[in-house]
């Protein structure tokens, strides 16, 4: 297996691998260490099946299953733990303009890190294009990756020892009921309660980083509007180009990201073009008891 660094502070392209095959445990460890260095691998010309991206997904740990768990929405795929990242309905319409699939989709359109709204958050996701678009005026529908280390690095050393003892809450549903997507019963809401995360972490490789994002919705022990107005500013700063690599997809493609590193964003897309890409989320099983710390 071949990285090569395609941006000046993270992501790497990957060479030398067959996604097809279930992977072995020298090259697990391969990608590992290559996610510790790169937080975003790209692997290009990889057309997996559903049940080859489930096995190669499961290598690195138990899989998540996100907001299905307060949904119980029907899918289009086999297992319960890939996620349908389209505009597609369960009959394989393309969702008419207004649905609440919708609301999904252009939620994954604010930053944010996958499942952070859970005391298990998710480790690494891992995208893979089926179906692409062609460009519009609307935009390519690409997703962008911005580093949380380089960010935390860049910040001067007063904030640095402010954000030290900081604590945000997370909350499931805020960003999509910020787009005004209301309709969640209580039993929903209750079914996955708001969790709290120190808002700078320490990664494996040593690195601190910042964790925030659009299911961040206060800081805890602060009021509700000076929380929210920092964690803006914060976002605007950890969110600047020189911070950020921009995907465009291919089909074939599979992309995997550290969301313990990074957030991410998709771009818009003509939404009345169908698009289909399928993620697998591991879980970040080590982050338990930091959580309780928190």
């Amino acid at each position: 297996m071949q990285i090569r660094q395609i941006h000046p502070l993270f992501a790497g392209e990957v060479s030398g691998v067959d996604l097809r095959r279930a992977p072995s445990r020298e090259l697990v460890a391969a990608i590992d260490q290559g996610m510790d260095e790169h937080a975003v691998l790209i692997f290009r010309g990889q057309e997996i099946s559903e049940d080859e991206q489930i096995a190669f997904a499961s290598a690195f740990g138990p899989l998540d299953t996100g907001l299905t768990k307060i949904t119980a929405a029907k899918s289009r795929f086999r297992h319960k733990t890939t996620m349908d990242i389209s505009n597609v309905m369960l009959d394989g319409t393309i969702a008419p303009a207004g649905h609440k699939k919708l609301a999904g989709a252009l939620a994954n359109q604010l930053w944010h890190s996958d499942s952070s709204f859970q005391y298990v958050p998710g480790k690494y996701s891992m995208l893979s294009a089926v179906i692409l678009p062609r460009p519009t005026v609307m935009g390519a529908g690409e997703t962008e990756f911005a580093d949380m280390r380089a960010a935390y690095d860049a910040l001067p050393d007063a904030m640095k020892e402010k954000l030290g003892p900081l604590v945000a809450e997370h909350f499931a549903l805020y960003s999509r009921m910020w787009l005004g997507d209301e309709d969640w019963t209580a039993e929903q809401k209750a079914g996955m309660p708001p969790v709290r995360w120190r808002v700078v972490r320490t990664q494996p490789s040593g690195r601190k980083s910042l964790f925030i994002g659009a299911h961040a919705n206060r800081i805890v022990g602060w009021p509700v509007p000076e929380g929210r107005m920092f964690l803006l500013d914060l976002l605007e700063h950890a969110t600047q180009r020189q911070f950020v690599y921009r995907h465009e997809w291919r089909v074939g493609d599979l992309v995997i990201w550290d969301n313990r590193a990074t957030l991410h964003r998709g771009r818009p897309y003509d939404m009345s073009l169908r698009r289909e890409l399928r993620r697998t989320t591991t879980e970040d099983l080590a982050a338990v008891p930091e959580a309780a710390a928190a």
